[in-house]
């Protein structure tokens, strides 16, 4: 388990010593056939290649993770008796599943939910949740997060949907040319409800010095697997919207490039169409997001200079590069090679936006699993996320 910053490091370089084995293998056979014994060689490198990335995407993951359990507890400042009471109402019940005393439990209420143990969380347990969120998602990171939902249930934005028609010369004193083109449509955040269910025992649960970190962490880490998923192939039907999927409200197909790519694998030419699709007002912020397979498969491209073009990292937080961009790896970026399917995506993250809730919900279940010691806590959060404007990416196609 790479559960270290130390151990991620000296895995980034292993994986580098095995990337410089596997193109020393492709240089010193470029232009014949390799013999079995040669291809068995290079079949393994893949996959020992192949299990690092893998390594390293979880072991940082994990770090997070481990870093949020870890992390102590900042005692916070009250403003008043109440907010007290509430906060310890609420860490109380996350302990015990108790609603006493009533006049507290009714302070934590919104809506007075009819079922008893229906909370909504306190406002620094949300924040703090939707923060670390943020930390532990790359796409969080980079997208634009707009301020929280409070009163509305939706938020409409506009989007032009064409531009105007082009600027004409004339004479000193003609009249301009009215323009009949340009279109602004309207697209729609409605965050969707998404819920996650844990399992703590209640020895560690008396013991912890913060139940409330604990419960955090793991909503962190159950609800940041869900949106990511959705942030990369969501169908936006009760759900985010994905980067991958063809939609005339997010990414369209007019957006795909596959030109220079083969059937099956990703090529030079078809990275370099897809990067140089893109307009020069995005490049500035523009990352590529591949699965880890599809690494594997640009790590052994070349340029017409015959350089390789993919550069692994070897220091912490730093990204791997390809042609001279950050690359970010997700597990739920399509992997699978087959014609005309995606396999990876160009452009600047800012132009996702990502709407939230303040709505937290928490249900604590006694009883449930009370033979086995355990507490089985229910969440639930509402979101939503969509691409906002489509010529800020290109999506990498195979032919």
């Amino acid at each position: 388990m790479l559960n270290t910053g130390k151990k991620i490091i000296e895995a980034k370089q292993e994986r580098a010593n095995i990337y410089d084995s596997i193109k020393a293998l492709i240089n010193e056979h470029e232009g014949k056939e390799m013999d079995v014994t040669n291809k068995d060689e290079m079949a393994k490198l893949e996959a020992k290649f192949d299990a690092f990335n893998l390594d390293i995407v979880a072991g940082e993951k994990n770090l997070e993770r481990e870093r949020i359990i870890g992390e102590k507890q900042e005692p916070e400042k009250k403003n008043t008796n109440t907010n007290e009471e509430i906060t310890n109402a609420f860490n109380e019940f996350l302990r015990t599943g108790s609603d006493h005393p009533k006049q507290i439990y009714n302070a934590l209420q919104q809506g007075n939910p009819a079922q008893a143990g229906y909370l909504v969380s306190p406002q620094q347990f949300v924040s703090e949740l939707i923060k670390e969120l943020d930390n532990t998602m790359f796409i969080r990171q980079k997208a634009k997060v707009l301020p929280p939902l409070k009163d509305a249930q939706s938020l409409g934005y506009p989007t032009r949907t064409a531009r105007m028609s082009a600027a004409v010369w004339g004479t000193e004193i003609a009249a301009p040319t009215a323009d009949t083109t340009l279109a602004f449509g309207k697209r729609e955040f409605k965050p969707n409800p998404a819920t996650a269910e844990i399992v703590i025992s209640k020895t560690l649960i008396r013991n912890a010095p913060g139940v409330e970190g604990i419960v955090r962490s793991e909503l962190v880490y159950a609800f940041a697997e869900l949106l990511e998923n959705a942030y990369m192939t969501g169908t936006g039907v009760n759900s985010p919207l994905g980067l991958f999927t063809n939609s005339v409200d997010g990414i369209p197909a007019a957006r795909d490039v596959s030109t220079g790519n083969s059937a099956t694998e990703m090529k030079f030419d078809g990275l370099m169409n897809a990067k140089y699709s893109v307009k020069a007002q995005y490049q500035s912020r523009a990352e590529w997001i591949f699965a880890r397979l599809g690494i594997g498969q640009i790590a052994k491209l070349k340029d017409s200079d015959g350089q390789y073009i993919w550069q692994p990292s070897v220091v912490m937080g730093t990204p791997d590069m390809l042609l001279g961009k950050p690359v970010n790896m997700s597990e739920y970026a399509p992997s699978t090679f087959t014609t005309g399917l995606y396999t990876g995506l160009y452009g600047d993250l800012m132009n996702y936006w990502i709407c939230d809730s303040l709505i937290l919900e928490i249900n604590v279940l006694l009883e449930l699993l009370a033979r086995t010691n355990q507490v089985d806590y229910i969440a639930r959060i509402e979101t939503d996320g969509a691409p906002v404007l489509a010529e800020a990416f290109a999506r990498v196609k195979l032919g």
